[in-house]
């Protein structure tokens, strides 16, 4: 099979647009791709999701351990003829000084050839010193070819082939002219997701046209593998579902893993996706989950659809189990604030949202869990997850009860995260469904306990919702 990490020396070299385009070139050539991104990222997937026509998957050593990682990468393989891996930052950045969590252990560790994008503009005979640091830094890592991206014209790209021809032993394997129609979008959490751009598929076939036209493709595959696809495996059947669980699936709320879905079928839930700006009422489901996204890009539109809005909080005050993260958390409070523009959401939590020029909590996070989180670990241990939000909550009500101390990051208050109250778990942070970490199934647990429990009236159904 064939199979490449697509890295760069440093973020913002345009790896993304690089991947995207490649991975939907290969795929125009009846090649069966499939993407995976590595860390944590809910962007960049869509986007390659869309490109390859399979689901992206994401790959995070600092949250998963390394075995984990692997089966996770050989499953999702199957059937594939070409597993594209998409880096993020620089290939030795991480937060470990070992770089046990860089984007080069996770070449090491699934034996993957290194194609570097090289953002060359302003370079000439300094390109050299640089892939040969980058070859010399980690012998172990085998730098298959490079990309040379935003130059500056023919005569610059035929320098930089020369000198890279000269003192290197590293092919050439395309070279992209400096073109500001290739690039997404982007807005302060990074790329305009795909779900948001109307065009978004006509872009791709613009980036897949640009690559296939600049990038030596039959080169490119020579250098990364054999090929034949990977072959199927049998998946586990799933468990017959007794509940029901209702996600927000839409322009505002589009963040979620791949894993964590599939980990709530795995505990015997049916999910049903609805529309949060157009549906106009929420549909018979045993508990809900609200993902991140943008709803302050949205919110007017968020606001507008009232009889949601009533519908959720006349579930959630009945009970109704509820889990936000993020975006989530935002819908759920009284109103959002951005642009000198308050817009009312759901109303369930006592509090207040408003965006802030710059991010308030980003990166990795470190929790310990309460004795007030409605469905605890089995045992005490630190959870490893991440946020990336720029709005912070105010006009809080201090009885409010937090799932989470924060360790490391900001989640709410830079001390806790995770607003409890009755069935509801609404936070900043995104959790991922890994290895002594399910949280969906106990969720679903959650859920299934109060199903069973005497049914109470909320909106316009009979739910079985009592307040734990």
């Amino acid at each position: 099979m064939y199979r490449l990490l697509v890295s760069a020396a440093h973020k913002s070299s345009g790896k993304t647009t690089v991947a995207i385009g490649l991975a939907a070139a290969l795929r125009a050539r009846g090649l069966a791709v499939q993407p995976f991104k590595k860390g944590p990222d809910y962007i960049d997937p869509l986007w390659l999701s869309a490109a390859a026509g399979r689901t992206c998957r994401n790959l995070d050593l600092y949250l998963s351990p390394a075995d984990e990682v692997k089966r996770a990468y050989e499953a999702n393989c199957a059937g594939a003829d070409v597993a594209l891996v998409e880096g993020n930052k620089g290939l030795y950045d991480g937060l470990s000084l070992d770089g046990s969590n860089s984007n080069a252990a996770v070449a090491k560790l699934l034996g993957l050839p290194v194609v570097l994008v090289l953002d060359a503009r302003g370079m000439t005979r300094g390109i050299a010193p640089l892939i040969l640091g980058y070859q010399a830094f980690d012998r172990d890592i085998r730098i298959a070819g490079v990309i040379l991206n935003r130059l500056g014209g023919a005569r610059h790209e035929s320098k930089l082939r020369a000198v890279i021809e000269h003192y290197t032993d590293v092919p050439v394997l395309g070279a992209l002219q400096e073109n500001p129609t290739l690039s997404i979008q982007e807005r302060h959490l990074g790329l305009m997701p795909a779900t948001e751009v109307a065009q978004a598929q006509a872009h791709i076939e613009r980036l897949a046209g640009a690559v296939a036209s600049a990038v030596d493709l039959d080169r490119l595959l020579a250098c990364c593998g054999t090929p034949g696809a990977a072959a199927a495996q049998p998946r586990t059947p799933l468990p017959p579902a007794d509940l029901t669980i209702g996600i927000a699936r839409d322009r505002a709320f589009g963040f979620y893993y791949a894993d964590d879905l599939e980990s709530f079928e795995r505990a015997g839930a049916r999910i049903v996706f609805f529309d949060a700006l157009n549906d106009p009422r929420l549909p018979a489901v045993d508990a809900l989950f609200i993902g991140g996204g943008f709803p302050e890009v949205l919110a007017a539109e968020l606001a507008a659809n009232r009889t949601l809005l009533a519908d959720i909080r006349a579930a959630v005050d009945g009970g109704l189990p509820t889990y936000g993260e993020c975006g989530g958390l935002m819908y759920l409070a009284r109103s959002i604030s951005w642009r000198n523009v308050t817009y009312p959401m759901v109303g369930a939590i006592a509090a207040d949202v408003v965006l802030q020029e710059r991010p308030v909590g980003r990166g990795y996070v470190h929790l310990q869990e309460t004795d007030a989180h409605p469905w605890p670990q089995p045992a005490a241990t630190t959870i490893r997850a991440h946020e990336f939000h720029h709005s912070k909550l105010v006009n809080v009500d201090p009885s409010l009860r937090f799932a989470y101390r924060v360790q490391r990051g900001h989640g709410v208050d830079g001390a806790h995260d995770g607003i409890v109250l009755r069935n509801v778990l609404a936070s900043y942070t995104h959790l991922r469904s890994v290895a002594g970490h399910d949280w969906p199934a106990r969720f679903v647990a959650f859920a299934r306990a109060i199903k069973t429990r005497p049914a109470v009236k909320t909106g316009r159904s009979s739910r079985r919702h009592a307040s734990a």
